[in-house]
């Protein structure tokens, strides 16, 4: 039993026990202790010595996790003014290891396939620097709105969010990405310990089913990578059936995957390929954290390599079908409306003190959806036909005669982009927080509001009044 009271169901706990043998009682007893808490350093805001500087929690660096940090339960860093400013993402620490398992780079084209809330997708952000391209598709249009507001927390430029079947996401972009995250929805057997509904939804018919869906998402995704492109498969499970077996499957049926080997922390498990009916070559390979056996939650990883030239034919077609017909679908556009650009850029120079040229040089191109101005990363297909919630970074909206900055826009800059800034109080960042106006001095115009030193969003200035321009929608006590 767990310490809430939480009994695991029989016939997990007797799958396990055959599974696990003599090393069940620990997996067992692992269920008694308290979970661990991480949170993961933004990199886009801060440097690691900046962060530790300011940070105000005892923190304990994660092993594999470049960025990951465990922190205190009680301490509650989900509620600080930090965490609204996107300095930080709270994410179980076991988690962390799937995108240091994809090794994005900066500059490439990625897909988070299966993406809400957001952990990996702003995770792969960090280490992507504002470059190439990262979509972050969520099929669930409620979760990808959560996904969305995440993406806008962390201040990512360069993440187009959309809500699309994994089959429609392959027929959008065949041949499409370097590297892909498949973090399969499962049966989340690894997360009991932290999450109950898990717990109360778990049966045997729900594990095969997972499975089914499993493999068909790993075949639609398989279309979008490239050739020598990576993909990498995780779920929050044990059951064999959602791990070896789908993997093993998978590659079976795809002769042109492999499964690559994985350098890995010293407490992480080799996948077991007595436990499949028929495992693929290098089935071991795979990963398997363990909660018995490491500070975390379960998990499973298997990274897998499309064979072929990444110059070849298919990159070839995909330049041609995505930049070529691109550029054609923004002439087209452009030809029907005035260019947005020229009276943006004088805009944020003047009302807010960006770059006169800004945002030239921020790997994006500016376009107008509705009312709403966005950057959309240059590397992105035509948005035609495509269910976007985020087509990139917002910018500013078109009012009557006049724009208005997005809420988007203030989390993405650097304080140092501008000299319009104003530094709130921890007291005067709570209150802007919750919507309201805040007292100022001579202060005139849009005004970046940051607290110490992270852009918390807008506010608009006149005669000693700070206007709160911080999204109704987003409001909290804290």
């Amino acid at each position: 039993m767990m310490e809430d009271g939480r009994k695991l169901p029989e016939a997990f706990c007797q799958r396990m026990q055959r599974l696990l043998g003599a090393e069940y009682e620990a997996f067992r007893t692992s269920y008694d202790e308290d979970r661990y808490y991480g949170l993961r350093r933004n990199p886009l805001k801060s440097s690691e010595e900046v962060f530790m500087a300011k940070m105000p929690y005892t923190l304990e660096k994660v092993r594999w996790a470049r960025e990951g940090y465990y922190y205190r339960a009680e301490e509650q860093p989900g509620k600080d003014v930090l965490h609204e400013a996107g300095v930080y993402y709270i994410q179980e620490p076991s988690a962390m290891a799937v995108v240091e398992v994809l090794d994005p780079q900066p500059g490439e084209r990625i897909l988070d396939l299966c993406a809400a809330p957001g952990g990996k997708s702003t995770q792969i952000a960090g280490r992507m620097h504002g470059t190439g391209l990262l979509v972050a598709n969520e099929m669930v249009f409620d979760r990808a709105r959560i996904l969305s507001q995440n993406v806008e927390r962390m201040g990512i430029r360069n993440c187009v969010v959309c809500s699309e079947e994994p089959k429609r996401m392959a027929e959008l972009f065949p041949a499409f990405f370097d590297r892909i995250v498949v973090d399969a929805p499962c049966s989340g057997e690894g997360m009991f310990r932290k999450d109950g509904t898990a717990v109360e939804q778990w049966s045997e018919d729900h594990v095969r089913m997972c499975a089914e869906r499993q493999r068909m998402i790993l075949g639609e995704a398989s279309k979008c990578l490239k050739p020598g492109g990576v993909l990498v498969y995780s779920t929050c499970t044990f059951a064999p059936e959602e791990n070896e077996e789908t993997v093993s499957r998978f590659v079976r049926e795809q002769e042109d995957f492999v499964i690559e080997e994985i350098p890995h922390d010293a407490a992480f498990a080799p996948g077991r390929a007595e436990w499949t009916t028929q495992p693929a070559a290098g089935i071991e390979h795979t990963l398997r954290l363990w909660p018995h056996r490491l500070p975390g939650e379960g998990h499973y990883i298997a990274r897998l390599k499309r064979k072929g030239n990444p110059d070849g034919i298919l990159s070839v077609r995909d330049r041609d079908n995505g930049r070529t017909h691109a550029v054609r679908e923004r002439r087209r556009i452009a030809g029907k409306q005035k260019d947005p650009t020229g009276i943006l850029q004088e805009f944020l120079a003047e009302e807010l003190g960006l770059a006169r040229n800004w945002p030239q040089g921020q790997n994006g191109r500016v376009e107008r959806f509705k009312e709403q101005l966005y950057l959309v990363p240059d590397e992105m297909i035509p948005l035609q036909g495509i269910k976007t919630l985020r087509p990139g970074l917002n910018l500013a909206t078109e009012k009557k005669n006049r724009l208005e900055p997005a809420h988007s826009l203030a989390l993405a800059l650097n304080a140092a982009e501008t000299d319009k800034v104003l530094e709130l109080s921890h007291e005067e960042a709570v209150r802007y927080l919750r919507g309201e106006s805040l007292q100022v001095g001579s202060q005139k115009g849009w005004t970046l509001l940051t607290y110490c030193g992270y852009p918390l969003g807008f506010g608009k200035a006149a005669g000693g009044q700070m206007k709160n321009h911080y999204p109704k929608g987003l409001r909290k006590y804290i």
